[in-house]
């Protein structure tokens, strides 16, 4: 994937959240592109535009306007061409049946967000690390 900074599409409508994490990826070192939306219904547009990149991973926030993130998650997951892009939800709700729920969707991994900045900025970027610099993305050319 050398050559080309990696794409990231943040499904989050909490301002402040979007901020923080698009912070913390854009401050990992690594260059990404982050793309933004606040509910699934926009993620859905912006995945089918044809003139926007396939991402290489898709977070998830759960509690959101609209289609929120557990219709969203079972949207991509049923869908032929957007279920190989690893999917990680992070939320603020650590409920065990959202919990359960994410990974019978499919989920690749389920985050709760730390209340602490340090910690929700380690997060970040561990999941970062782990599924755009350690693990082979479906993106990867052959």
């Amino acid at each position: 994937m050398a050559g080309r900074p990696f794409d990231i599409l943040l499904v989050e409508d909490d301002v402040a959240d979007a901020l923080l994490i698009e912070v913390a990826l854009r401050d990992g070192g690594t260059p990404r592109r982050i793309a933004q939306v606040s509910d699934g219904v926009e993620a859905l547009e912006h995945l089918n535009d044809p003139t926007a990149p396939r991402p290489d991973l898709i977070l998830l926030d759960l509690n959101m306007p609209r289609m929120n993130g557990r219709e969203l998650l079972h949207h991509l997951k049923n869908d032929e061409d957007l279920k190989v892009i690893p999917t990680v939800v992070l939320t603020t709700s650590g409920a065990p049946e959202d919990v359960a729920a994410a990974y019978r969707n499919h989920s690749n991994a389920y985050i709760t967000k730390p209340v602490n900045l340090d910690d929700f900025t380690h997060a970040v970027r561990s999941i970062d690390t782990f599924f755009l610099d350690t693990a082979v993305s479906p993106n990867t050319p052959e």
